[in-house]
């Protein structure tokens, strides 16, 4: 019987249509997003980052997996030409304690230390209380002690421990300000002290904007050293910090070892009403969904590896990892050793700081919600050289620029960094 050549011709094409409409069905949604665009295709350079830009679309500069920045390190510590060198000390003690999370804590050790300089007082190493009632740590169970001791000799004289001799109804609570300055105390402050002789400090944040402004005028070297010379994790927690994202830069050897971390917390979301900002196309928090719209259309591909602040998984993340399969909560990337000490204690404190210092160590931070930890995770951020925060908006194009989207804290130099680091 012979063959028709029709049939066959027919037959060849049929097969290439299922084989081509299996690819379709397979490939990732927002590949859509990525369709070639016509126009004159250039190269830009960001922080000695080069992307490529073709019509509307971003894409990558060869052996560059997305719109990656190299870290910068221009920037130096102002702080340590302008100290004394001697600490000055009477008899009176500052006390304080360390609350609501590592985001706090760098507000309200800078403000102890500056109430503690001013008055000539000596400082007592604080303790570290979480949002539950009893939920109280030792300094060291976190943070190394002997660093900031010795980071602060040559400022003021810290102790460990309150002398058995004074009396805790000796001593005055005080509620101050954060960011207090010299003259605040003078005024606030110090007459309590004379007064009653010892202080107890509690820092209250009228805001949590950390932005310069022309009010503040110069920032008091003292302040920048507390705020980033002083607290260093201590060692044992901070090998389990460097070794979570060496686990993280394991996953990524595709973009070569470099990966995004994402402050989103479910519970936090559910918290707030994500409300426009004022800004077009900018809201106050963003969910998993539009974090992954965010980033695919900035350029970043599948490959990419993303750290969540997220403390466990939940099923509201799964389009997020649909989209970046390498998307990670804590619990996968924390040697298993350490979990039942560092995940399953009933403090959420430890987790907390971990998340606080993987966002400051992330090659790109994205947070999908604003507030203090935020605001300080730039600031740490600036301190190492890490300008590369990218703050979501709606993309209304089919593709963005990264550069478009950096966090105004960075792209206008005025966050408070900024003052200490020139």
């Amino acid at each position: 019987m012979g063959v028709d050549l029709r049939q066959v011709v027919a037959g060849i094409l049929t097969i290439t249509m299922f084989v081509m409409l299996g690819q379709m069905l397979h490939r990732d949604y927002f590949d859509s997003l990525q369709e070639k665009a016509q126009g004159d295709a250039h190269d830009i350079e960001f922080e000695g980052s080069r992307v490529s830009v073709k019509g509307s679309l971003v894409g990558a500069v060869e052996g560059n997996k997305g719109p990656w920045m190299d870290d910068n390190n221009d920037l130096n510590p102002c702080w340590p030409t302008l100290l004394s060198d001697e600490a000055v000390s009477s008899k009176g003690y500052v006390t304080f304690s360390l609350t609501n999370g590592p985001e706090y804590h760098i507000s309200q050790i800078t403000d102890a230390v500056m109430v503690t300089k001013h008055l000539g007082a000596t400082l007592v190493l604080p303790d570290i209380r979480g949002s539950k009632p009893g939920d109280e740590r030792n300094f060291e169970d976190i943070y190394d002690a002997d660093k900031l001791i010795k980071s602060l000799e040559n400022v003021i004289k810290v102790v460990k421990q309150l002398p058995e001799e004074v009396s805790l109804r000796d001593i005055a609570i005080v509620k101050v300000p954060t960011r207090v300055t010299e003259d605040y105390i003078k005024e606030h402050i110090e007459p309590i002290f004379k007064s009653k002789g010892n202080i107890r400090v509690a820092t209250y944040f009228p805001s949590v904007n950390l932005r310069k402004s022309s009010q503040d005028g110069e920032t008091d070297p003292v302040a920048c050293l507390a705020m980033f010379g002083s607290l260093e994790l201590q060692p044992e927690l901070n090998a389990v910090v460097e070794s979570m994202i060496e686990r993280l830069r394991t996953h990524s050897r595709k973009s070569g070892g470099r990966f995004i971390a994402v402050d989103l917390r479910i519970e936090a979301l559910e918290k707030q009403s994500c409300h426009t900002t004022g800004v077009v196309g900018s809201k106050t928090c963003y969910n998993a969904q539009e974090i992954a719209v965010f980033l695919r259309k900035l350029g970043f591909t599948g490959d990419t590896t993303i750290y969540l602040t997220q403390p466990r998984w939940d099923s509201s993340l799964n389009i997020l990892k649909d989209i970046f399969p390498k998307t990670f909560t804590k619990e996968a990337v924390m040697p298993a050793s350490k979990r039942s000490k560092y995940l399953e204690s009933e403090s959420s404190e430890y987790e907390n700081v971990i998340d606080f210092y993987i966002s400051s160590r992330s090659d790109v931070f994205v947070p999908a919600i604003s507030g203090l930890f935020y605001a300080n995770t730039v600031g740490k951020r600036i301190a190492l050289g890490k300008p590369q925060v990218l703050v979501p908006a709606e993309i209304s194009e089919t593709s963005g620029l990264a550069t478009d989207f950096i966090s105004p804290y960075i792209s206008k130099k005025n966050h408070l960094a900024y003052s200490c680091f020139c």
